[in-house]
């Protein structure tokens, strides 16, 4: 059965995605809408603004039928490694299209920078460019890189959704994949920038819900139910400095060989980390005395996340052993049974099931399950900081 496959966050659910789930059924046809979600911890290095739970009900409610998480270890990787295991996830599931959204005007620009990436000559270059210039960050060598080789294309790249297009077409065509692409223009404010209008970004959400405002005029009135509810049970948005002080307290107690095994820590970076987690007063003061013009404060938040949470270098080889369902509609339960017949991935939907798995899998979980447990800290209610939430909790299905 065909189905639409959509990487996303969802941090939170605004009317930027509403329109791009209907864009993507109006282009590829009314298609259910299967999506690989981060958890409680996204790819920019920070906690979520809402829990995986309820992001992924408020998606089941607002255009999506069916949500899978995507494991920690590749939702806190870098761009080709977020990418990797997500698309990775959704080719074993068996979607028949990859639909996401860009700045770019034309697909086939960045389907060219993609094969572009793929070439050895390319990589080469870019070695070359940091040869030239230690300093430079790898985002930056590359860019010049292909500044070099492809001319003014190559500034596609410095808009986030156009470089995670470019990873998913990457993966896509690096490992053959039957997916078929679909571009969706980009609509409204820029991905940090600030919008007008009922069209705002992430970004701009987030912070204004850390302020204590309203964002209801900018999300469908059923993802804003859903966070009202979640908040009316004493959960919400999490505060961001009983999370910070977790956090920090769990870096001060790693030894050397914990940040010597952290993914992509190389460049000094994972030194840097220890002697400032041992040191600075607070998480934001250990990211600033660790960047420097070579680490882009992304991937110093990544580190710190991925340390404090136990990731490993290593452990986004290969692709996610399975998926783990957290919400579906009623079209989506039916798509369900479908996707369980063939699919290459396991799909879990009690997490019971990660034992019968053990292994590599059921260790992946726990890892999972280990940061929802830190997540939850940050709770404004004391009962709803109870550990052990991911292995008792089901899907949410919504009939």
């Amino acid at each position: 059965m065909d189905f639409i496959g959509v990487v996303c966050e969802y941090n939170p659910f605004h009317k930027g995605h509403e329109r791009h789930l209907r864009e993507s059924r109006a282009a590829l046809g009314d298609l259910p809408v299967v999506c690989v979600m981060s958890g409680d911890f996204v790819q920019r290095g920070e906690s979520a603004i809402f829990s995986k739970y309820v992001r992924a009900e408020a998606a089941c409610r607002c255009g999506a039928d069916v949500v899978f998480e995507l494991p920690l270890p590749w939702a806190l990787g870098s761009a080709e490694n977020f990418a990797r295991g997500a698309i990775s996830l959704l080719a074993a599931l068996g979607a028949s299209h990859l639909s996401f959204g860009v700045e770019a005007e034309r697909l086939e620009d960045l389907e060219f920078l993609a094969r572009k990436l793929l070439e050895p000559e390319t990589t080469a270059a870019v070695l070359a460019e940091i040869e030239r210039d230690p300093t430079l960050s790898f985002a930056a060598a590359r860019e010049r890189a292909l500044e070099r080789l492809c001319g003014p294309s190559a500034r596609l790249l410095e808009t986030p959704n156009n470089i995670l297009a470019v990873e998913y077409l990457k993966v896509i065509h690096g490992r053959g994949l039957a997916l078929k692409p679909a571009a969706i223009p980009r609509f409204g404010s820029s991905h940090d920038g600030a919008g007008k209008g009922e069209y705002r970004s992430a970004s701009e959400l987030r912070a204004l819900l850390r302020r204590g405002g309203d964002i209801s005029a900018f999300i469908p009135r059923a993802a804003a139910e859903v966070y009202a509810r979640d908040a009316a049970f004493g959960r919400g948005v999490p505060s961001q400095s009983a999370l910070e002080t977790a956090m920090l307290s769990r870096l001060r107690m790693l030894d050397a060989t914990c940040f010597a095994a952290l993914p992509d820590g190389g460049g000094g970076l994972a030194e840097r980390l220890a002697r400032a987690a041992a040191e600075e007063p607070t998480l934001e003061a250990v990211q600033a005395a660790v960047k420097n013009k070579r680490l882009a404060m992304s991937r110093v938040r990544r580190a710190c996340v991925c340390a404090a949470l136990g990731v490993e270098s290593g452990m986004t080889e290969g692709a996610p052993p399975f998926a783990r369902l957290l919400a579906a509609n009623a079209r989506g339960r039916e798509l369900l049974g479908e996707i369980g017949k063939t699919s290459a991935a396991e799909i879990v939907t009690k997490p019971a099931a990660l034992r019968r798995l053990g292994g590599e899998a059921e260790k992946l979980f726990a890892l999972g399950a280990s940061a929802h447990d830190l997540y939850v800290l940050g709770y404004r209610a004391a009962e709803e900081r109870r550990g052990g939430a991911d292995w008792r909790r089901g899907p949410c299905i919504i009939e």
